[in-house]
């Protein structure tokens, strides 16, 4: 029987799936969680052999939520399920040891069939995110700029970005105007479109 762990903040969307799994007579939902918060504690109760974790979640993200179950739980695979299937969240998510990574409008028959997978030891990835990935443009930008310009995306003022950063205001503001420069872009609302349609947010 495999053991699965499920984290959806959209509760309609996490009991439609709990539900569709345990109609399956090899797969049990042992838990099923709505923030990220909950993730690793659930997870060390139940020792899930896969977790099924959406990518955006309350509190800890999806992402940093696998890296910790990797650390943690190693026999645990995971599976990111996500909205925002974009070549850097791949990355990202390779980069947290995931084992698989699937675009959330996927059929439940592919889903079932990532978990026996990941389940087994293998890995899943979405064909089409995969291309993506290996066709998108290396970002010109430094891990410093895109993650101002992450949070300036976010509507987050300069000042805050700041605070939150632990760098002056002066120094945000130059990071801004360099990704602007980098970007080709005419001002920072347009830099902030650029990198997202390229997938370096």
């Amino acid at each position: 029987m495999i053991r699965v762990l499920l984290a959806e903040d959209s509760a309609i969307l996490r009991d439609t799936l709990v539900s569709v799994l345990d109609l399956e007579d090899d797969l049990v939902v042992v838990a099923d969680v709505a923030t990220g918060d909950e993730i690793l504690p659930a997870a060390r109760l139940h020792l899930p052999d896969v977790a099924v974790l959406d990518i955006d979640l309350p509190g800890v993200d999806g992402l940093t939520a696998a890296g910790r179950l990797a650390v943690e739980l190693p026999a645990c695979g995971v599976l990111i399920l996500t909205a925002y299937a974009r070549p850097s969240n791949l990355r990202a998510a390779l980069d947290a040891r995931v084992s698989g990574f699937l675009a959330k409008d996927t059929s439940a028959r592919r889903l079932i069939a990532a978990i026996r997978t990941v389940a087994e030891g293998g890995r899943v990835v979405d064909p089409d995110i995969a291309i993506a990935a290996i066709q998108a443009r290396p970002s010109p930008l430094s891990a410093r700029e895109t993650e101002v310009l992450r949070l300036h995306a976010q509507g987050i003022d300069p000042r805050d970005i700041a605070s939150t950063l632990f760098l002056s205001y002066g120094t945000v503001r130059n990071y801004l105007a360099s990704a602007t420069d980098k970007l080709g872009a005419r001002n920072r609302t347009d830099a902030v479109n650029i990198a997202g349609r390229q997938g370096w947010l």
